[in-house]
């Protein structure tokens, strides 16, 4: 086994019992430079089941497989490997599901994900060449310009060019979102298929929740069912579903959650403001970049990319509502030229609440 770098941070290793005596240890793995993401490993019944498994890039995997042997001295277990029945996806992002390539080579767990992101998974190479391609035309009337446009497009494929497509042996919707003791609600927005599990009074929510920081949200032009009309519904759906008999919230990078109702709320609040500045911004025809830049001020490397798509989903969110409108229809109708957003003030459309 590799050995794993000394890295400071404060994901730890951690065990868990539910209420009805599941063992769940955490797992942290350095997915990317700087970037911790954690997977589960349950013991539940008679089955060993993992939920996510990091993205299979530099020591990632190897965090994984020190994990594994911790778990099988703890559990007693000849390998870890050896005794794994399934693999559940929370999302189809490579940080969740980029170690499966390595998994599939060492044991014979059948994999699971949501029919949504099933071709993220299936069909990795079409889908990332698809994604360049929206991505890239949205950047385009996003206003970027083109030697930055780019660099974008550089960075974001930097990584996802490491990982291939894998097999899939079921979706979450053809077993009717239940598997033994695991229950699985769909919630789109930070991904098309995200779900969140539920396992007797605990819940593994991927991305779709998260301490600390709000998941990041792209436009839907770029992805269906996702974008920010999605997110927000889907955090209702959730708080419905999840009744107070939840103890712990699991997230895919960042600590668990005690009150989820209360984190929920939190996230709407910043989701919120961020609208409301995006309206006070755009009294005045600017586009997503130009708006991207005061909502998030000066930043480099992939978070460039990320405060564009954030960007991108709240003006989208915005002007699906009425509550914007393109100022310069007239140079679009000429040929291909970045968008202008402009506040609408339009009664009706004020009507609204902009959410939460």
């Amino acid at each position: 086994m590799q050995s794993v770098p000394v890295t400071k941070s404060p994901h730890t290793f951690a065990e868990f019992t539910t209420q009805k005596a599941a063992r769940i240890y955490r797992i942290p793995m350095l997915a990317f430079p700087n970037f911790w993401v954690y997977a589960y490993l349950v013991f539940v019944d008679e089955m060993i089941v993992l939920i996510d498994t990091g993205s299979g890039f530099g020591d990632c995997t190897a965090c994984l497989e020190e994990g594994f042997e911790r778990i099988r001295s703890i559990e007693g277990l000849a390998s870890v490997m050896d005794n794994l029945d399934y693999i559940l996806i929370t999302h189809g992002h490579i940080d969740h599901f980029g170690g499966l390539p390595y998994l599939a080579e060492k044991t014979d767990a059948k994999v699971g994900v949501h029919e949504l992101d099933l071709r993220n998974l299936t069909n990795y190479e079409e889908r990332i060449l698809v994604s360049e391609r929206r991505l890239r035309e949205f950047l385009l009337e996003a206003g970027v310009e083109s030697e930055k446009l780019e660099e974008i497009i550089r960075v974001y494929l930097v990584n996802k060019m490491l990982s291939k497509s894998v097999p899939v042996d079921f979706t979450y919707n053809a077993i009717n979102m239940q598997l033994g003791r695991f229950e699985f609600l769909h919630v789109p927005g930070h991904s098309a298929g995200h779900v969140v599990i539920r396992l007797d009074d605990y819940l593994f929510c991927g991305d779709h929740v998260l301490n600390g920081i709000s998941p990041h949200q792209w436009p839907e032009r770029l992805t269906l069912n996702m974008g920010l009309g999605h997110y927000l519904s889907s955090l209702d759906k959730l708080e419905r579903w999840a009744d107070d008999d939840i103890a712990l919230t699991f997230s895919g990078h960042n600590e668990v959650i005690e009150n989820l109702s209360s984190r929920i709320t939190q996230i709407k609040g910043i989701h919120a403001k961020r609208l409301e500045r995006t309206l006070d911004i755009l009294s005045e025809p600017g586009t997503v970049a130009e708006v991207s830049s005061q909502l998030f001020g000066e930043v480099g490397g992939y978070d460039v990319l990320l405060s564009i798509e954030e960007t991108g989903a709240h003006v989208e969110y915005l002007y699906q509502r009425g509550l914007l409108g393109i100022s310069n229809i007239g140079e679009i109708e000429q040929g291909s030229v970045p968008l202008l957003y402009q506040r609408l003030n339009d009664p009706v459309a004020e009507q609204m609440r902009v959410c939460c």
